[in-house]
């Protein structure tokens, strides 16, 4: 995790440039670095360095001698950086995986490097023999990346929307994931854009095949031959993820996903020799369902656990500090953004992991919202899993992501490693719905007698992140909804209509959420095109406990459920 930031197209790098690269500094605590480009003054990168891999040689911008005219700026992971120098034979100069972005550009041109990468990333690489400046993002989008291009022909690129609303008034818009983008660096010094490409749909399977890990597209849909290929593969997406040479932990709520993950990184761990414990780490107030199933779990698989007490009133003072760190007023992503970026501050404070794994993606990826069981159809479901992953990045990936680069953590999520998904996405429909009042069924079941977790834990029901924060008796959001209510009045929310046309406010709540948006990213209210709300039920509220069928009873012995409400 690092932060990127580019211009092309200015009148020269000046300090209040500077002033906005460092907006984003809290992406890369170890280094920093704001430089110009030999013989082109209109461009400069800046770069916040968080050092996972080779501490000496990984500062950015990325050169190698080789290739004297690339300028590599990059955020993220290449897993399969080995496989590909090995395989195409490359001599790197350093021990950082983004070197082969450079090598694969060199050699092939910019469509088959992406089409080659295994890994989460954000790049700015800039040829200034072609003068070509070239723009991509990962699949899922897990890395994050934003972009202004103005009528004049500059173009801004930043990690982070921060920093770039201090460059110009013109349009700050997210980069789509799955897409690269080339630009042309006229030799007046504007720049204008050529070409926008997606290189991977998130249904399918990468173009090529080198990667460090097995599995293709299925040839059987035998359910026991399933079960096997999902455990195979998401046990090698959490190996390939152990690539770092600072500690590693993972967040674990408890719920079935980061049980999952925590449990196949702590067994991973033992084989591999590792020198230190896996710390796992869960956020709550005493009696949370979080925290006492997070508890069960930690003890079960060994990991060094911490737990951090969450009261109301650190929930309340953190929003503020949350909304600008996420950059969204969706309701149920700050809901649930209070929590993470709590525990990601205890983290960076009280503990010496800086790579931390999250079970992030796997509701989208496997049906695990409740309102899953509301489909009308079994291809509705898989369209809607596949809806949900292809916008992940403008709510929980948003959140995962900032929440936790706000303290210069590096977030890594298995769930959305590509051979994963794109296996799961091609199973038949029927397959991956709730089965038995169950959901993520086909996940749960693919584990069963596995003793990877206990079994209660493999069973649980699906609690969202923001109301496992505290009791059953009182959820988070009852509680943010009842302060708030006196910060926002009636006039207030009548007026909303006028005031905030696009996404109007349904709520006192949602209304303050908006209005602290508006006063530190103000006209920006379109980097979200809705509300996270729940499908095929008449919702008023994002959160789970609020529907009629929340209350799910499981049959420990049978793994059968029953639907009450």
């Amino acid at each position: 995790m690092c932060g990127i930031w580019a211009v092309f197209g200015t009148d020269g790098c000046l300090s209040a440039q500077f002033v906005n690269a460092m907006k984003i500094a809290h992406r890369g605590p170890d280094a920093f670095r704001f430089e110009n480009v030999d013989g082109f003054p209109n461009c400069c990168f800046g770069f916040h360095r968080l050092a996972i891999l080779d501490r000496l040689h990984g500062m950015q911008p990325l050169r190698v001698k080789n290739f004297p005219s690339l300028w590599l700026c990059y955020n993220g992971e290449i897993y399969n950086h080995l496989v590909l120098k090995k395989h195409f034979e490359f001599e790197f100069q350093t021990e950082v995986d983004g070197e082969v972005l450079l090598h694969l550009y060199n050699r092939f041109g910019i469509q088959k490097m992406v089409s080659l990468l295994d890994g989460t990333f954000a790049f700015v690489l800039l040829d200034t023999a072609n003068r070509k400046v070239f723009l991509g993002r990962d699949t899922y989008g897990v890395r994050p990346l934003f972009r202004l291009l103005t009528d004049a022909g500059l173009l801004a690129v930043s990690s982070e929307a921060k920093g770039l609303t201090g460059v110009t008034p013109a349009k700050i818009v997210p980069f789509l994931p799955g897409h690269f983008e080339v630009f042309d660096l006229k030799p007046n010094g504007k720049v204008t854009s050529l070409q926008m490409e997606r290189f991977h749909e998130c249904t399918k399977e990468p173009a090529h095949a080198l990667y460090d890990s097995v599995g293709t597209m299925p040839t059987s849909f035998d359910e026991e031959t399933v079960k096997a290929n999902i455990r195979t593969l998401f046990e090698n997406a959490v190996r390939k993820r152990l690539m770092a040479k600072r500690r590693i932990g993972c967040l674990l709520s408890g719920g079935l996903d980061s049980s999952l993950v925590a449990a196949t990184m702590v067994k991973l761990a033992k084989e591999a020799g590792l020198q230190y414990p896996i710390q796992t780490f869960s956020i709550g107030s005493a009696d949370s369902p979080d925290i006492l199933a997070a508890r069960k779990v930690a003890a079960y698989i060994g990991s060094e656990h911490h737990e951090v007490n969450f009261t109301t009133e650190d929930g309340i003072q953190a929003v503020e500090n949350v909304i600008v760190s996420i950059e969204t007023y969706d309701i149920t992503t700050i809901r649930a953004a209070v929590g993470m970026y709590l525990v990601s501050k205890y983290i960076r404070e009280k503990t010496d992991s800086v790579v931390i794994f999250s079970g992030e993606g796997s509701d989208e990826l496997t049906q695990g919202y409740l309102y899953f069981h509301k489909a009308p159809s079994a291809e509705a479901g898989a369209e809607e899993s596949i809806r949900l992953l292809k916008e992940l990045y403008l709510f929980d990936g948003l959140r995962a992501d900032r929440t936790t680069s706000a303290h210069g953590l590096e977030l890594r999520v298995p769930f959305l490693d590509h051979r994963l998904t794109s296996y799961f996405l091609s199973l038949p429909p029927e397959m991956r719905t709730p089965r038995h009042g169950v959901e993520k069924y086909l996940l749960r079941d693919a584990f069963k007698g596995a003793e990877l977790i206990p079994e209660e834990i493999l069973w649980r029901r699906k609690e969202a992140f923001s109301d496992g924060l505290m009791s059953m008796k009182k959820s988070w959001y009852m509680v943010l909804e009842e302060y708030l209510d006196s910060m926002v009045t009636d006039a207030d929310l009548a007026n909303a209509p006028k005031l905030f046309p696009h996404n109007t406010p349904p709520t006192k709540e949602a209304y303050f959420f908006r209005r602290v948006f508006e006063k530190h990213f103000p006209g920006q209210a379109g980097w979200l095109p809705h509300f996270w709300m729940p499908s095929w039920i008449d919702a008023a509220d994002p959160s789970a406990r609020t529907l009629s069928f929340y209350k799910l009873k499981i049959n420990k012995n049978s793994n059968s459920a029953q639907i009450s409400g």
